[in-house]
């Protein structure tokens, strides 16, 4: 069947050249953006209730942008001036780009990853005497507290901010082509809105192990994946897919 309605579980991109404007163009395919899960902050009461003490820190690892903005959010909350002193360990550079919504860049130590957390440890290695707070969301992904231990550093996991289900409930009888997805969570958001999701001919794609394996667990077929070798974006494995369907005699 071809492919002519696709629906992304995510925000809609905010720049003008995203690869998803460019699908759109290229394969005359209509794309919607629909956020299935958002992030909720949880309150300062909350992070003191979990022995947070901000000043007992001299490190923070900052994993994404969401973190960024809590760690901030809370220390205002709870008055807590961020000295200047604070060293700053972000997992890629588009989290140490964002940084400087907070910190004039320049005066800052940050140490920046490359992509992943397994790739920054070596940096908080270099600096393993710190006391390191990692400001997550409830749902850490297994590797960090892994990586983190292996170092022997003194590190916390303070949770403080909240991976949500959106509320798609006006979606019920809107049929989409290829629904794709990021993370278990969205899988889980489909299911929490429709408990009775069937999935017929929708085409499911998928980014990540862990998002495939929380589909098939789900016991949905997945037709698209990504990232593979030949398709390392899910934009690429998108156009891939459109292409072999749509362009069939």
């Amino acid at each position: 069947m071809k492919v002519k309605t696709i629906l992304v579980s995510q925000p809609e991109p905010k720049v003008e050249n995203s690869p998803y404007f460019d699908l759109v163009d290229k394969q005359k395919v209509k794309i919607d953006f629909r956020p299935f899960i958002h992030v909720e902050g949880v309150s300062s009461k909350d992070v003191r209730a979990q022995k947070v003490d901000l000043s007992h820190y001299s490190a923070i690892i900052l994993t994404s942008r969401n973190s960024v903005d809590h760690f901030f959010r809370i220390a205002e909350e709870l008055r807590f001036k961020v000295p200047d002193t604070m060293k700053y360990f972000c997992q890629s550079e588009a989290v140490a780009y964002y940084l400087q919504k907070y910190v004039v860049y320049r005066k800052r130590k940050i140490y920046v990853g490359k992509r992943t957390f397994t790739e920054l440890s070596p940096l908080i290695k270099k600096y393993k005497n710190e006391k390191f707070l990692l400001p997550s969301s409830d749902k850490l992904k297994p590797e960090v507290p892994t990586v983190l231990d292996d170092l022997g550093v003194h590190w916390k996991q303070a949770t403080f901010y909240k991976t949500v289900i959106s509320d798609l409930s006006d979606l019920r009888d809107v049929y989409y082509d290829i629904l794709v997805f990021f993370s278990p969570s969205g899988i889980e958001s489909l299911f929490e809105n429709f408990p009775d999701f069937e999935q017929n001919n929708t085409r499911i794609a998928v980014f990540g192990n862990t998002t495939i394996k929380a589909a098939t667990n789900k016991g949905l077929r997945v037709d698209i994946q990504a990232p593979t070798p030949e398709t390392p974006s899910m934009t690429m494995a998108l156009e891939r897919y459109i292409k072999s369907v749509n362009n069939k005699k």
